[in-house]
């Protein structure tokens, strides 16, 4: 390993090999750091956290702090980093809490940028992407190549499905489906992720059956579990909507976002 002398590396701290701590970065001594890790400068990891390998964390970004929660008493909880992530300046995040099951955790291959936030008890799976200044409040769950457009919050509790797009300057409050698009002060539905959804190489089959069931499922016409029963029986063969269909039907304290006036269609 490489560790700049005026790093401050807590003795009871564990290091892998090939990792770089660079200056005046600071670990405590409840910090696990894999193998091929580069702290660039500046970094400071507290608390009960581990760090997958190949990650990257570059100048003043705090990782595992204390959770910004009144309920928080100093319990054990922890913050869990997946490998191959890269955690650009100023990001911060905070381990669990009690009230969320004392872990954080942060899948593999994400890309945080300048100032992302992402508060106590955060699950975020494999390959999201939070842009410059995205925040998450406590409890959010985020999907599979979700995308966290600049400025953006998201409320506690809230839920991101998988290759979902939250765009810029968006104010998250409810559910928001896979594979769904959402902007807005407050978020409604325009449509699908169709960008992201083709940048994953779906077919245009179930791109087409994407588009006709996202109609029917926000269609005025019925019920919602009507029309979800509907969906259900003509598309039972496709894999991206019946995730759509369990994403909605799945027990959430938050509402589901719907479509403005002008976007059912």
């Amino acid at each position: 390993m490489s560790i700049h002398p005026s790093a401050v590396v807590d003795p009871g701290a564990r290091i892998g090999n090939d990792v770089v701590i660079g200056p005046f970065c600071t670990v405590g001594a409840n910090v696990e750091l894999a193998d091929n890790i580069n702290l660039i400068s500046h970094v400071c990891i507290s608390g009960r956290t581990r760090i997958g390998a190949g990650t990257r964390i570059f100048p003043f970004a705090s990782i595992g702090s204390e959770p910004q929660d009144l309920k928080f008493h100093g319990e054990q909880s922890e913050l869990i980093v997946g490998a191959n992530n890269v955690i650009r300046e100023h990001v911060t995040m905070n381990p669990g809490t009690e009230g969320g099951g004392l872990i954080t955790r942060v899948g593999d291959s994400c890309l945080f940028m300048v100032g992302a936030h992402v508060a106590h008890d955060c699950q975020i799976a494999d390959h999201a992407i939070l842009v410059n200044n995205a925040t998450l409040a406590g409890h959010v769950e985020i999907g599979e190549w979700a995308i966290v457009g600049g400025l953006s919050a998201v409320h506690q509790f809230v839920r991101i499905g998988r290759h979902a797009m939250i765009g810029g300057m968006t104010g998250v409050e409810n559910d928001v489906i896979p594979y769904g698009s959402v902007l807005g002060n407050r978020a409604r539905l325009s449509g699908l992720n169709i960008v992201g959804i083709k940048r994953r190489n779906f077919s245009r089959d179930e791109i087409h059956d994407l588009r006709k069931a996202y109609r029917l499922i926000f269609a005025q016409e019925g019920t919602l579990s009507e029309r979800l029963e509907d969906v259900a029986e003509d598309f039972a063969d496709n894999e991206p909507v019946m995730e759509i269909l369990d994403f909605i039907r799945k027990d959430s304290s938050r509402s589901i976002c719907q479509p403005g006036t002008d976007d059912a269609s």
